[in-house]
């Protein structure tokens, strides 16, 4: 790892800096590569910087997973901006594709060891998200839930047996067509 610079007072948003180039190793490593010296050494800053933003390896990767839900509710919500045809088929190809193009962001949203509970900042990014499906669905109650929450299983489901190779993808086969083709199908 390179480091960006020498002086550890060179960032003007240290907290910033340090999650996005977290972003790019977990792109890279997955979590298993993150740790807040080494993102320290990478940023160019003290060791103990980092813990002036994130007192733990835990929150740092809850921070990432915050991150994720935002950029994710934004692409849905721009998908939904657009006025497709049908805006549930056309969010649920937006959710496959985020997750193959960020596979180990969505592994680490959807971790069982980042649990919302307790973490008011992930349940709330989280929320958000299914909030923009659920608003997608149209209408109110828990008919509205359920048709959300159909949803959400059916492009999840998807995603990960994707992710996981277990729908394999075949010789010349174009994998958006694919994924659009089983969404359309639902």
């Amino acid at each position: 790892m390179s480091t960006l610079s020498n002086s550890p007072y060179h960032h003007g948003n240290l907290r910033q800096t340090i999650i996005e180039v977290a972003l790019k190793i977990l792109a890279r490593e997955g979590a298993s590569g993150l740790s807040l010296r080494d993102l320290a050494r990478v940023v160019g800053v003290s060791p103990a910087a980092p813990y002036r933003h994130f007192d733990s390896r835990a929150a740092l990767l809850e921070a990432l997973a915050v991150t994720g839900f935002q950029r994710f509710a934004a692409a849905m919500q721009e998908v939904v901006s657009s006025n497709p045809p049908d805006p549930l088929v056309a969010m649920g190809k937006t959710y496959v594709l985020f997750a193959l193009d960020n596979a180990n962001l969505f592994r680490l949203m959807f971790s069982p060891d980042l649990k919302k509970d307790g973490r008011p900042g992930l349940k709330m990014a989280a929320d958000a998200a299914f909030e923009t499906l659920r608003s997608a669905v149209g209408g109110d109650g828990q008919m509205n839930r359920i048709k959300a929450l159909s949803a959400w299983a059916k492009v999840h489901g998807l995603a990960v047996l994707i992710l996981d190779g277990q729908i394999a993808i075949r010789a010349g086969e174009d994998m958006e067509a694919l994924i659009a083709e089983i969404i359309d199908s639902l």
